[in-house]
């Protein structure tokens, strides 16, 4: 039927497209400003439990997505790299690049949770 975890993954991905977004925007709006450096979004947690990676024993080593972590996603800066005399390392094309595709992927997540919400919708209506 449905599948609480499903939403919980949506949730994720959703609360990572949305982080992503805004390091995006950061980046394309910081573009001229000097010594600005581009941040990026990396997604560890969901990852980690796409594995489906479960200790057999309580005495094992824990996974990083069993370990409590709070955060699903890292926002990292990228520090090795310049595209201007003034330090900045900012690509606006490739960064207008990732802005419509962070979009694509974010809009495919929210139809696949609607579809669930109609589904679980449907459910409680008896499917009527």
């Amino acid at each position: 039927m449905l599948d609480s975890g499903m939403i919980r993954h949506l949730e994720h991905a959703l609360n990572y497209r949305s982080a992503n977004h805004k390091a995006i925007a950061n980046n394309i709006a910081n573009a001229d400003t000097p010594n600005y450096k581009a941040k990026s979004v990396a997604f560890k947690q969901t990852f980690n439990e796409s594995l489906k990676a479960y200790r057999t024993d309580a005495k094992h080593v824990p996974f990083s997505s069993e370990a409590g972590s709070t955060s699903s996603y890292q926002i990292r800066t990228n520090q090795n790299s310049s595209y201007s005399h003034n330090g900045n390392n900012v690509d606006v094309d490739q960064e207008m690049a990732k802005l419509a595709e962070n979009q694509l992927h974010y809009q495919a997540l929210v139809q696949r949770l609607n579809g669930k919400m109609n589904s679980m919708k449907m459910v409680l209506k008896g499917g009527r």
